[in-house]
């Protein structure tokens, strides 16, 4: 499951508007939903999913058709309950045992990382995910969903992960942590991803609307290339 807001200018990574505009801001989104898609997408094994926020957003619309996921409408009041929906809609499907949920703000996530999450829960763990350098994960896997895994977090905090972590313990889930990564939220982060690389040349544009960005990205799909 890729969980992905959509990127309307003044909505999307608002935290990065004085240095993009929000027009760059949403663009920037829109590279980042993008990239972590067609990362997602590498091991076409795993059925793909697009939970959207709203799911009707044109945008949202061409890239799961893109890169061939199902659209799914997010539901509930805050991340927490639209996760634990998520995973409840997932692992109530057919021969579906465990699922794996990745948001769209870590570029420095591959293939790999997203094959070891499954590997972990194939292998008997209750749980995986990949803690972020800021606090909060950039990847979570469960066998079974629990919504107390999810309630009364303080979400977007520096508390995420720890407060995971107790979840984890009081439900006596047995984990594995893959290593730590870094998301793009603050300026200083888009610092980083600049020098990184990680999305090609010329990372953000300014589109005049979302049919652009659309276009802009039939015209490219992405600098990803499928390594790990």
């Amino acid at each position: 499951m890729v969980f992905a807001k959509a990127p309307r200018p003044g909505e999307a990574k608002t935290r990065l508007i004085p240095r993009l505009g929000a027009q760059g801001a949403a663009a920037l989104h829109a590279r980042l939903i993008k990239h972590t898609l067609a990362t997602a997408s590498v091991d076409a094994r795993n059925a793909l999913e697009l939970h959207g926020h709203p799911a009707e957003d044109e945008f949202l619309r061409f890239c799961a058709a893109r890169y061939n996921a199902s659209l799914v409408a997010q539901q509930g009041q805050d991340l927490g309950e639209r996760m634990y929906h998520g995973f409840e809609l997932a692992l109530s499907g057919e021969g579906c045992a465990f699922a794996v949920l990745i948001g769209t703000d870590c570029p420095a996530l591959t293939p790999r990382h997203i094959r070891s999450a499954f590997e972990a829960l194939q292998n008997g763990y209750d749980a995986v995910f990949a803690p972020a350098e800021d606090g909060g994960y950039v990847l979570l896997g469960v066998a079974r969903a629990d919504a107390r895994l999810f309630d009364d977090i303080t979400w977007g905090t520096d508390q995420v992960l720890e407060l995971t972590r107790a979840r984890l313990r009081l439900l006596g889930w047995r984990w594995l942590e893959l290593e730590t990564l870094w998301d793009v939220d603050r300026v200083a982060d888009w610092d980083r991803l600049s020098a990184s690389g990680l999305l090609g040349p010329n990372v953000c544009t300014a589109p005049d609307s979302r049919l652009d960005v659309c276009e802009a990205a039939d015209r490219n799909p992405g600098s990803f290339s499928g390594s790990d």
